[in-house]
């Protein structure tokens, strides 16, 4: 089978991206997956082993034969370098900002053009066809790259991910120079509050809550429901723009962009630009009083009442099942 080449982000905090097991899900699609690390220890078995579990044939870890924490630089290099070795039939990237930066890097380096924000993909009489989810999930669109390497940025959630199993990936590792002239050095950064969520862009359950939800203090509900089902927190344009929250919870076509198995909207009305971010979700399910509210109109199922009466039962009914 052709290679397909994915690269497996790396946090901040050194473990690898939660991104990764829709990437290779859909990687497989297409051919044998390869898994590209960037920066971390080639003698990781773990590594290995959980990326094997998602389907990975083959881990490469890229090792910068410079010094210096490189921003971007060297999974640009590493990917250019995995190009020109194994030619591969597409590349896979997360489509999140830096992949998004990555991929377009890349796809100057080697003479391609980038697909971004993938829902999904497909291998028809050898060429990639890649499909988009476009005018806020009302249209789906397949596209391809004609004569060069398809560069993808896969939309997180959008590819189930496989099925974990015992773990067959072999290893390697790869050998790149990254110039310091060409790239920016991080000196330091400033995390991100800690949180035992799960993080919005990959999470397989979101609670999101709107502008019903009436004042910040009531937002509180959002993350209770969210701390019942597991689920992150996420929010609206105008949740966030009353201030109930930081634009970093935001959902929709100016936020992030989510493909849970589970969605639920407290107080959300549905405008067209959250629901861009969120319509792909498997299951929605939508709390407004307004029975008029367009977020009805995606929803799989949906609930006519004010979130204030309706939300505090469900998560006693949710911790009763617990018990």
């Amino acid at each position: 089978m052709s290679n397909v080449l994915v690269l497996a982000e790396v946090t901040r905090a050194g473990s690898v991206s939660g991104s990764v097991g829709g990437l290779l899900a859909a990687a497989a699609k297409l051919g044998s997956p390869i898994a590209l690390v960037c920066g971390l220890d080639p003698t990781n078995q773990d590594v290995v082993e959980y990326l094997g579990s998602l389907g990975a044939e083959t881990v490469l870890f890229a090792k910068n034969s410079g010094a210096g924490d490189l921003q971007g630089a060297l999974p640009v290099e590493a990917l250019t370098a995995a190009v020109r070795e194994l030619h591969p039939v597409a590349v896979l990237i997360s489509n999140s900002p830096d992949g998004r930066e990555i991929a377009g890097r890349l796809s100057v380096r080697v003479g391609t053009g980038v697909l971004a924000d993938v829902v999904d993909m497909k291998l028809i009489d050898g060429q990639v066809v890649a499909t988009h989810s476009v005018y806020g999930g009302k249209y789906s669109v397949d596209a391809v790259i004609e004569n060069g390497l398809p560069v993808l940025t896969l939309r997180q959630g959008a590819v189930e991910v496989k099925a974990a199993g015992p773990s067959t990936a072999t290893a390697g590792t790869l050998e790149v120079t990254v110039d310091p002239r060409t790239a920016a050095v991080v000196d330091s950064y400033s995390p991100a509050s800690a949180s035992e969520r799960p993080e919005l862009r990959t999470a397989d359950k979101v609670v999101s809550g709107g502008r019903g939800l009436g004042s910040k203090g009531n937002f509180v509900l959002v993350e209770q429901l969210a701390d019942a089902l597991g689920a992150a927190v996420g929010a609206s344009r105008a949740a966030v723009d009353a201030g109930y929250v930081p634009h970093a919870y935001q959902v929709g076509q100016t936020g992030v962009w989510v493909s849970p198995k589970l969605y639920v909207a407290l107080g959300i009305s549905g405008a067209i630009q959250h629901r861009a971010g969120m319509e792909t979700a498997k299951t929605i399910v939508a709390i407004n009083k307004d029975e008029d509210a367009p977020i009805f109109d995606v929803a799989d199922f949906g609930i006519v009442g004010d979130v204030d009466v309706v939300v505090p039962k469900l998560i006693s009914a949710l911790e009763s099942r617990s018990v």
